[in-house]
C-alpha cells in the first residue's frame, strides 16, 4: 500500500512538473506570436527583442538586451527566445518593494523625487534624467514630489499582467500551435562544406569504457514520432581517478612550465563567461595541458562549492583567419577534479578555450538566513573591514592575481573592473592608485588592494551598496560564499621549448567554443542515425566524468527533436528539464545536452530517447 501510494506520489509529482512547462512554453509561444506570423521566424534587431520580451511579462533594462545580443549577434530564433525567459524571471512585488525598501530606510512608504533621480541616474544601470522624468510625471503614483512605490508596483505587474493575457488570448485563436512545445538550446553551428562523412550503420559499433554498459530503452512516455533513436549509459560509482594521468604528470617535472589562473563567472541570464588564453609555442614540442577548480584557503566550515564544478580546456589553432579556428584537441583525461591532455604541437600560436558544462555552476535559488556584515566602526568611529569580508576579499585577490605572483598588474586589475564595473581603470587613475595605496614594481599587493575596497566604503561612508554589487558580480551570495563562479588553474608544460600563455579576454564562449565542443564530441562519440531518418545523427560522448550528446542535421529543413530523460537515474543535465525540444538549423550541428552524476559515489545511468517531432 505504502509502495502504491509513494508511485502515484511520484506519478503526479512529474505530471504537475510536465504540466508546468507546457505551461510556461505556452506562454513564450503566445508572447512570440504577438510580434511574429510564425515561431519560425527569427528575431532581427535588439528592438525586435526588447518587444518580445515586454509582450512576456518582462521589462528588459539596456543592459539586459545587451547580454543577449552582442556585436556578433545577427538573429535569434525561437528556442532562443524560451532560453531568455527561463533565465530572465519576471520580478514579484515582494522583490520590488523590497528593492525599494532599501532605499526607503524610514520605512514611510514613498521616495522623494530628487532622492529617485539621484540613486536612477547614478547607480547600476543609469537612466537618462528624461527617463526618470517620465516615471515622476505618471499622475496614478505620483504626488507632492513623492513616489509611492505600492501604488507603482501594482500598476507594474497589472500591466505585465495584461500584456501575458493578450498574448495568449491572441494564441487561442491557433489551437495547432500550442501543441509544439520547445526547450532552449545552445547555438547551431553550422555545418563545414567538406566532403561529407561516410553515412553509419544504424547498427551503431559502440566502442565501451570500462564499467560503461549501455542497452536499448524507450520511456513508455516518449511521444511517438515520425523517428527516434534511444540511448543508454550506466556508469558505476567511481572516484574519477586516473593513475595514468599521475605518472604522466610526475614524469615532466624537468619540461619548462607555465601557469596562468582565471575564472568561470556566471551572468544573471545563466550565462558562462570566462577568461580566454592565447598559448605562443617558439618551437614544436611534447607538451601536457591541464585544468582544474582553483583550491583557495577558507575558512573552517566555509563550503567550496565550486571545487565539484567540471572543467575543460579546449585547444585552437590560430590561422590566418580567427574566424574559424581549427580544433586541436581538448583535455579528456581525468583524475578528481582535474583535466588533463598530452600531445605533441607545432611551433605557432593556439587558443585555449576553457569550458564547464553548466551542470553544476547554474542559478540555484538558497535560502540565506541573514546578510552577512562587511564593515565596522572601531571605538574612535572608524570604519574596519569585518574579518569575513576581508577573508572574501583575500580569496577574490588569488582568483584576479592570474599570473600568481601575489601582486596585481594593471591589465589584471582591469579584468576585475571589466567585471565589477564594466569600466577600465586607465594609466593616469592606476598612477592615483600608486600614491594611495601599497604597491610593488608598479603592482597592487593584497594590502593595498584591502585598503582600496575600505577606501570604498568610506566614500560610501559606511553604506555597503557598492561593495555589494562587487561582491554579487564575482559569484558571492549575501552568505559571503562563492556560489555562482568557479576559479581554476591551467598548467602547460613543454619539453623542448618555454611555453608563453596570455589571458586576452573575459568573455562568454561564442560560436567558436560551441564548434569546438560539437566537433569533440563528433570526433571522439559514438553516433546513431535517427530511426526513420537518414539525415538525422545523434553523437553521445563520455568524457570522464560527464556525458555529452550532439544532433547533426544534415538536411536542408529546420527539424525539431524532442528528448526524453524520465528513465534516466541520479543524472543532472545543463538544461534543468527533464522532458524538453530543440530546434535544429539546417545543415547544422549543436549540442543537444550535457548530463553528470548528481552523486558520483553513486551509479548512474544516462538513458535518453531523442525523437523527431
Amino acid at each position: 500500500g505504502n509502495q502504491k501510494a509513494t508511485h502515484s506520489e511520484n506519478s503526479q509529482g512529474k505530471k504537475s512538473q510536465h504540466a508546468e512547462e507546457a505551461i510556461f512554453y505556452m506562454n513564450c509561444r503566445a508572447a512570440y506570436l504577438t510580434v511574429f506570423k510564425s515561431s519560425l521566424e527569427n528575431i532581427k534587431s535588439k528592438e525586435q527583442l526588447s518587444l518580445v520580451l515586454q509582450q512576456a511579462g518582462r521589462n528588459p533594462s539596456q543592459k539586459t538586451i545587451n547580454k543577449y545580443w552582442t556585436s556578433q549577434t545577427t538573429s535569434l530564433n525561437f528556442d532562443d527566445f524560451c532560453a531568455i525567459l527561463k533565465k530572465e524571471k519576471p520580478a514579484t512585488k515582494q522583490e520590488l518593494l523590497e528593492a525599494f525598501g532599501k532605499i526607503d530606510r524610514d520605512k514611510a512608504g514613498y521616495i522623494l523625487h530628487d532622492e529617485l533621480c539621484k540613486i536612477l541616474t547614478t547607480r547600476g544601470d543609469k537612466m537618462t534624467w528624461e527617463e526618470v522624468a517620465s516615471i515622476t510625471k505618471q499622475a496614478d503614483f505620483n504626488c507632492s514630489g513623492k513616489l509611492d512605490y505600492n501604488k507603482f508596483c501594482e500598476l507594474y505587474l497589472s500591466t505585465s499582467e495584461q500584456c501575458c493575457k493578450a498574448a495568449r488570448a491572441r494564441l487561442e485563436t491557433d489551437p495547432r500551435l500550442r501543441q509544439q512545445h520547445f526547450g532552449n538550446q545552445s547555438e547551431p553551428v553550422p555545418l563545414p562544406l567538406a566532403k561529407p562523412s561516410p553515412v553509419p550503420s544504424r547498427k551503431s559499433e559502440h566502442k565501451l569504457a570500462k564499467g560503461d554498459s549501455r542497452a536499448p530503452s524507450r520511456p513508455p512516455s516518449a511521444q511517438s514520432s515520425k523517428a527516434s533513436t534511444s540511448t543508454t549509459v550506466t556508469v558505476g560509482a567511481s572516484s574519477s581517478r586516473n593513475t595514468k594521468l599521475i605518472i604522466e604528470a610526475d614524469t615532466m617535472k624537468e619540461w619548462q612550465h607555465a601557469q596562468c589562473k582565471g575564472c568561470f563567472y556566471l551572468e544573471e541570464d545563466g550565462e558562462i563567461i570566462s577568461h580566454k588564453y592565447r598559448l605562443h609555442l617558439p618551437q614544436r614540442s611534447a607538451l601536457w595541458v591541464s585544468i582544474q577548480p582553483l583550491r583557495i584557503p577558507q575558512a573552517q566550515g566555509k563550503p567550496c562549492h565550486w571545487l565539484s564544478v567540471d572543467t575543460a580546456l579546449f585547444i585552437l589553432k590560430e590561422n590566418e583567419s580567427q574566424e574559424n579556428l581549427q580544433l586541436v584537441s581538448f583535455t579528456e583525461l581525468q583524475n578528481k577534479e582535474m583535466f588533463g591532455w598530452r600531445g605533441e604541437l607545432g611551433a605557432g600560436v593556439y587558443w585555449l578555450l576553457p569550458f564547464t558544462t553548466g551542470c553544476r555552476l547554474r542559478k540555484v535559488k538558497t535560502q540565506i538566513p541573514g546578510e552577512a556584515k562587511l564593515v565596522w566602526r572601531d571605538e574612535d568611529g572608524e570604519l574596519a573591514l569585518t574579518k569575513e569580508f576581508r577573508a572574501a576579499l583575500l580569496a577574490i585577490f588569488e582568483t584576479i592575481d592570474l599570473d600568481g605572483n601575489g601582486l596585481l598588474s594593471l591589465e589584471e586589475y582591469n579584468f576585475f573592473e571589466l567585471r565589477t564595473s564594466g569600466e577600465k581603470c586607465d594609466q593616469e587613475a592606476w598612477a592615483v592608485c600608486k600614491e594611495n595605496f601599497e604597491m610593488k614594481k608598479n603592482e597592487l599587493t593584497r594590502q593595498g588592494f584591502l585598503d582600496l575596497n575600505l577606501m570604498e566604503a568610506n566614500d560610501q561612508d559606511g553604506d555597503p551598496w557598492d561593495l555589494w554589487v562587487t561582491l554579487l558580480s564575482l559569484g558571492y551570495n549575501k552568505a559571503l560564499e562563492m556560489t555562482e563562479a568557479c576559479p581554476f588553474v591551467i598548467d602547460i608544460c613543454a619539453e623542448r621549448c618555454k611555453p608563453r600563455i596570455k589571458v586576452i579576454s573575459l568573455e562568454a564562449g561564442g560560436s567558436q567554443l560551441s564548434r569546438a565542443v560539437c566537433r569533440s564530441v563528433l570526433n571522439k562519440g559514438e553516433v546513431q542515425v535517427l530511426d526513420g531518418s537518414e539525415n538525422i545523427f545523434i553523437y553521445t560522448y563520455r568524457a570522464g566524468s560527464r556525458i555529452t550528446s550532439v544532433i547533426e542535421n544534415k538536411s536542408e529543413n529546420k527539424v525539431i527533436i524532442h528528448v526524453n530523460n524520465e528513465q534516466s537515474k541520479n543524472c543532472l543535465n545543463n538544461r534543468g528539464l527533464t522532458v524538453f525540444a530543440v530546434e535544429v538549423a539546417p545543415k547544422s550541428m549543436m549540442v543537444s545536452q550535457h548530463v553528470m552524476a548528481l552523486d558520483e559515489q553513486e551509479e548512474w545511468i544516462y538513458s535518453c530517447v531523442h525523437s523527431l517531432v
